[in-house]
C-alpha cells in the first residue's frame, strides 16, 4: 500500500496562494492516478482535483476550476496542488489520495486506495 504525506498547508489571506505537495512511497507511483480532496468542518469530504498517471488528463471541481492546478512529478513521486486566488470558502483539511487501478470516476473518494493524513488550509477574509 502506498504511503502518502501532504505538506504546504497554512494560513493565507483571501486572494493569496499556496502550493500543497503530496509525497508518495512506492516504486510504482507513476502508475497511480492521484487526487486531492478537502473536508471543511461539518461538511462531507469533497473532490477538488485529480490527475491521471501520465498527467495526460486533469479534472477539477467547478468551485476551483481556473484557480487551482494539479500536477505531478513522477521522478520525485510527488503530486502538487497550486492554489491561487484563494477564498475563505476554500478553508478545509486537504487530503491527497492514490488510485492504484483505473482512471475513471476520479471524483469519487470511495474509489481511491490510499490517503494521506491531511494538511490544514485556512483562508482569512
Amino acid at each position: 500500500q502506498v504511503q502518502l504525506v501532504e505538506s504546504g498547508g497554512g494560513l493565507v489571506p483571501a486572494g493569496g496562494s499556496l502550493r500543497l505537495s503530496c509525497g508518495a512511497s512506492g516504486r510504482t507511483f507513476s502508475s497511480y492516478a492521484m487526487g486531492w480532496f478537502r473536508q471543511a468542518p461539518g461538511k462531507e469530504r469533497e473532490f477538488v482535483a485529480a490527475i491521471t498517471w501520465s498527467a495526460g488528463n486533469t479534472y477539477y471541481a467547478d468551485s476551483v476550476k481556473g484557480r487551482f492546478t494539479i500536477s505531478r512529478d513522477n521522478a520525485k513521486n510527488t503530486v502538487y496542488l497550486q492554489m491561487n486566488s484563494l477564498k475563505p470558502e476554500d478553508t478545509a483539511v486537504y487530503y491527497c489520495a492514490a488510485r492504484v487501478k483505473g482512471s475513471y470516476r476520479l471524483h469519487m473518494a470511495s474509489l481511491y486506495d490510499s490517503w494521506g493524513q491531511g494538511t490544514q488550509v485556512t483562508v482569512s477574509s
